[in-house]
């Protein structure tokens, strides 16, 4: 599902959150940009995991295990095609009076 806010824009509201005044609070910055303080506070929580500042999960390595994941499924798929295809193979072979090698 795609985000409801383009990706400048949430970068833009984490700078300025960053470098806010003091005595100006993440709820002040939230309410003039109109989101809530929540997804600001995810905001800069997703910012700091990406730029390496907390330990987390990245966008990058979450489509990394993403596409592992997709790659074992495949892979998993063909060595059961495989393995049934021996199988086959194998009966055959014994109902046709073959011996293995």
């Amino acid at each position: 599902m795609p985000s409801p806010y383009p990706k400048e824009f949430r970068e833009d509201v984490v700078a300025v959150a960053r470098r806010r005044d003091p005595g100006v609070t993440l709820a002040q910055i939230a309410s003039d940009f109109g989101v809530s303080d929540q997804t600001l506070l995810n905001w800069l929580k997703r910012a700091d995991i990406e730029e390496g500042v907390r330990p987390g999960q990245t966008r990058d390595d979450a489509g990394e295990v993403r596409e592992l994941r997709r790659r074992n499924r495949l892979l998993e798929q063909e060595n059961e095609v495989l393995r049934r295809a021996a199988a086959y193979l194998s009966q055959a072979n014994l109902k046709l009076g073959g011996s293995p090698k």
